[in-house]
Formats: structure tokens, sequence, C-alpha cells
């Protein structure tokens, strides 16, 4: 397959399980990580801080949530923009956007790419440590291909798969050093990850702070389109 040629999408794959992306994986395609039931679930905290809702407007949701947390943990709520029920602590917020692929995005695989596996995890944990891409937890390479480019033999750049709702892969984890930086590092892996993605019939999609507005401006030239905003807060559980 090269990167002119057409992809058959799959009919499941509709935009309208974005809405809730986190939710679609853990009772989709990543339902073997799942912790938790009907309303509330989450990744191993190992394998990433994502902890989903089937609906904000649940009463019970919360609940849900007690019974899959720790006493006092903090976690990510996607979505919520509400108070929060008496006992819960809101720590902050940020805006965020989401980025869908168009027909413009030319994808490609990379020569200099390497597949990455358990045994480069301590690597990839230091370098999004140094660089702060977004969290990434031991287990988080389960979660899909990651790859990386190595200068010198030290890694140095690295993208993967995250979030996987029905007929979807999320982009993620996209990091460089910054030596390396300015030299379309992030860009080619980023078309490479989207190329293995469309070969297996799904589409790609991303995931960025709005204030992030130069990651944002290279992901639309590349060819994603901004689909939605959205707000990413940090919930703390009651103690």
């Amino acid at each position: 397959m090269t990167s002119a040629e057409p992809v058959a999408r799959p009919p499941h794959a509709h935009e309208s399980v974005l809405d809730n992306a986190p939710w679609s994986s853990l009772t989709g395609p990543h339902a073997a990580f799942a912790i938790g039931g009907d309303l509330a679930r989450r990744y191993p905290e190992d394998v990433s801080p994502f902890v989903a809702v089937r609906s904000w407007d649940e009463p019970a949701v919360w609940d849900a949530l007690r019974e899959i947390l720790e006493p006092g943990e903090s976690f990510g709520a996607s979505g919520f923009e509400g108070e929060a029920p008496a006992g819960w602590t809101v720590l902050g917020g940020a805006e965020g956007v989401q980025l869908v692929e168009t027909p413009a995005l030319q994808t490609r695989p990379d020569a200099d790419a390497v597949v990455l596996d358990e045994g480069d995890v301590p690597e990839m944990l230091a370098l999004v440590e140094r660089n702060q891409p977004g969290p990434f937890r031991p287990r988080t390479i389960e979660l899909g291909r990651y790859i990386g480019i190595r200068r010198g033999g030290r890694l140095v750049a690295m993208a993967g798969e995250r979030l996987h709702p029905q007929g979807w892969t999320e982009i993620s984890a996209v990091a460089v050093d910054e030596g390396h930086r300015r030299q379309g590092l992030a860009s080619r892996l980023v078309l490479d990850v989207a190329f293995h993605i469309q070969e297996r019939g799904d589409r790609a999609l991303l995931h960025a702070a709005a204030s992030n507005t130069g990651a944002i401006a290279t992901y639309e030239r590349l060819g994603f389109h901004l689909r939605r905003r959205t707000r990413f807060s940090s919930v703390q559980a009651p103690l």
C-alpha cells in the first residue's frame, strides 16, 4: 500500500465516538484494560492515567468513580466542566483541542523510524520526562505501536498510539529532544504512525493543549483539522 492509494474506512469509524474518546476506548478496543463498570472505567495506573465516565450528567457517576479510585487520588476528567460534589476537589484545568485526519493527510512510513518495545521503556520514560509531551507510564507501550528515531544510539524522538475509540487511533507521546528540533522529526513520526493506523483501516486523531499553538499549526499543515474543543480538568477524590 502507498499513501496515494485509497483506504477503505470501516462503517463504525464515525466521529461521534470521539465525543467521549476515553470511554469509547475503554468500552471498545481497550476493554481488556478496563477497570470499572457501566458508569465509570479506568486504565491500570501504570498503563495510563485516563479515567472515563459514560456521561457527567449521570448523578451516580461519582459513586462509580469512588469504586475505582483510591482515596485522595487525582485523575484527569475529560469534558467535565461542572461543579464537583462535596468531598471532591477540582485541582485545576486547561482547554484542549481534538484534531482528526482529512484527505489532505499524506501518510508514509519513515526509513529511520524503529519500532520500540518493552526494552526501550526506560529511554522512553526519560525522553518524556525531558520534553513533557503528556502522560506516559511504564506500561503505556502496551496500548499500541510506538516508534522512535535514534542519533548516535540515543533515543531523541518518539511517537505512538494511545486511545483507541472504535475505528480510530490516537497519535500521542510526540516528543523530540531540544537539540534535534526543527528537523522535521516530529512530523515524520506522526506521518509514519498515521500510515500504519490507516493500514489497519482506522483513522488517526490527535489531542493537544489549546495553548500549544505551534504543534496545532504543524498538525494542520500535515492534514489534520480541528474537530472540537474540550476541557481537561484535574479532580481529586475524597480522602
